[in-house]
């Protein structure tokens, strides 16, 4: 890619947003970094230019995309919208502001996802998927791993409270990875010409919870001990949970959904992140040491 070539990134305003963003702007030889968001005003990276764009809106988001050659397009949240209409708006958006590539943020997932709480979002994913594949325009998917820095929070709470860090996830492993090392990736992928037609899972090592706890109480100092607990156990912590119970219990069914997941091995699958980024994601300590330096 050349300095004629911009690159977007939509959702911008969120963590993995910012972090694209940053990351974008050390990548050599790409072209103006533009960050679209529903309020730009909330988009805090400096250098890269502001433009307003809503995904419920396709007209709006083709001109926030006037000259865009690729788009890094950011999975909308969960939160009782339909998702899949409003990835379609973008995708057709994309195409007709001439959008050359997309660049979709999809979800880690493998057998064993059918039936758990998590299906329904993760189906929404895959539509997705399958909506970007058969558009006109070049594709790219990236199946990310479950954002490590959430659980890290999490598991520095229940220091403060009993010492016990409890969910259903069991004995089931996932390839967690810190936001930090996404907005990496979709970098790489950005600034690569060789990823188009290609889906890949941007994951960690694969874990179990008992293993990241015993991380975090290494680098963190801390002493917690994992308790595996029911599905409905969970759902009932996250509903206890202040910001979690505002989005509703579709978000807390969700939230437990995926650790049903990784109870069930689904999430244990192969991470493509050397393929496209040229590197290995960082072994768990490293990653956890990274988040300590960045939010502690």
């Amino acid at each position: 890619m050349n300095d004629s070539k911009p690159v977007a990134v939509s959702a911008a305003s969120g963590r993995l947003g910012h972090a694209i963003l940053r990351h974008l702007q050390g990548e050599p030889g790409l072209g103006p970094v533009i960050a679209i968001a529903r309020d730009p005003a909330r988009v805090a990276v400096d250098g890269v230019e502001k433009r307003a764009g809503d995904y419920q809106d396709a007209d709006a988001m083709a001109a926030a995309l006037a000259g865009v050659d690729t788009l890094v397009l950011i999975s909308a949240p969960v939160a009782g919208t339909d998702r899949v209409a409003m990835h379609r708006n973008v995708i057709s958006a994309a195409e007709q502001a001439g959008v050359t590539r997309v660049i979709f943020t999809s979800v880690i997932g493998g057998s064993g996802e059918e039936g758990t709480l998590f299906w329904p979002t993760q189906q929404d994913n895959r539509r997705t998927e399958d909506d970007l594949k058969a558009s006109g325009l070049q594709w790219t998917i990236g199946r990310n791993g479950l954002y490590l820095e959430l659980d890290v929070g999490h598991i520095v709470r229940a220091a403060g409270a009993d010492g016990i860090y409890r969910n259903n996830g069991g004995d089931g492993r996932c390839g967690y990875i810190t936001i930090e090392e996404l907005g990496h990736a979709y970098a790489r992928l950005a600034s690569g010409t060789t990823h188009a037609g290609r889906t890949y899972t941007l994951a960690g090592d694969p874990v179990t919870q008992a293993e990241i706890v015993a991380g975090v109480n290494e680098v963190f100092g801390l002493n917690v001990r994992y308790e595996p607990i029911s599905l409905e156990q969970n759902i009932a912590r996250f509903m206890a949970d202040e910001k979690v119970a505002a989005r509703g219990r579709a978000v807390a069914e969700m939230l437990s959904g995926c650790f049903q997941c990784i109870s069930k091995g689904a999430f244990d699958v192969p991470s493509d992140y050397a393929a496209a980024t040229g590197r290995p994601s960082q072994p768990l300590l490293a990653q956890l040491e990274d988040i300590r330096r960045r939010l502690y």
